[in-house]
């Protein structure tokens, strides 16, 4: 169990640096995270292009959704250890849960929604930047996607 707490704790590290290195520059660098009305509005303030929204968003996606389906499993079935679907299941999702919640509690409800390091100027007006219902989609989100995302790599492993 310790060593699913730590490898949880890598993902949220992990989490922690994509999130240090998009806004190294300022908030804007992952201004794909907020809500279409700021970043239409971080666009007519000339902070940055749609396309450079689009080309991030992909960038973005890679860096969190490749390392979910790829990390888990490897850490599951090859240092624990675990066989067959049910055990690499249910380690991933403890795993993935680990990182879901510190980015619901820490990055959204804290960092972003409780410090400066997220606020775009000339967009204040438009806060919170996480409004409840994304807020809601987002815990969906961590609550059945990841076990999703678990019970996907648990069968493909399964599979070999």
């Amino acid at each position: 169990m310790v060593l699913i707490i730590l490898e949880g704790i890598f993902m949220c590290f992990l989490l922690l640096i994509v999130c240090t290195i998009g806004i190294a520059n300022g908030p804007v660098g992952l201004v794909v995270f907020y809500e279409p009305d700021v970043q239409k509005r971080v666009v007519e303030l000339g902070y940055t292009t749609e396309k450079k929204i689009r080309r991030r968003t992909v960038l973005v996606a890679l860096a969190l959704f490749l390392p979910a389906f790829i990390l888990p499993p490897t850490m599951v079935y090859t240092i624990n250890g675990a066989s067959g679907f049910w055990e690499g299941f249910g380690q991933m999702t403890a795993i993935l849960l680990i990182q879901g919640l510190f980015d619901r509690f820490f990055i959204d409800w804290y960092w972003v929604g409780r410090t400066k390091a997220w606020i775009i100027p000339g967009t204040e007006d438009l806060m919170p930047y996480i409004p409840v219902k994304t807020q809601i989609v987002k815990w969906l989100g961590t609550l059945v996607g990841y076990p999703l995302i678990a019970a996907i790599s648990a069968g493909i492993v399964s599979l070999f």
